[in-house]
């Protein structure tokens, strides 16, 4: 359940990162829905790296690196 949050918020943040783009090059200047863009995404990355934190700590996601 946790991992498939965690690819569903990385896919979010993907789609806001294309309408991002398509908003900094289709829109006038004084359009604000690039910035609301950017808060979208900056909000959907803190909550993907939150949740692996999470994962992390409470030992639903292990990491398996030979380090």
């Amino acid at each position: 359940m946790l991992k498939a949050a965690i690819v569903l918020l990385l896919l979010a943040t993907i789609a806001s990162l294309f309408s991002g783009l398509v908003f900094l090059v289709k829109d006038d200047d004084h359009s604000t829905r690039l910035l609301k863009a950017l808060t979208v995404r900056v909000t959907l990355a803190a909550l993907t790296i939150g949740l692996i934190a999470w994962g992390l700590i409470s030992g639903q996601l292990v990491s398996h690196a030979p380090f």
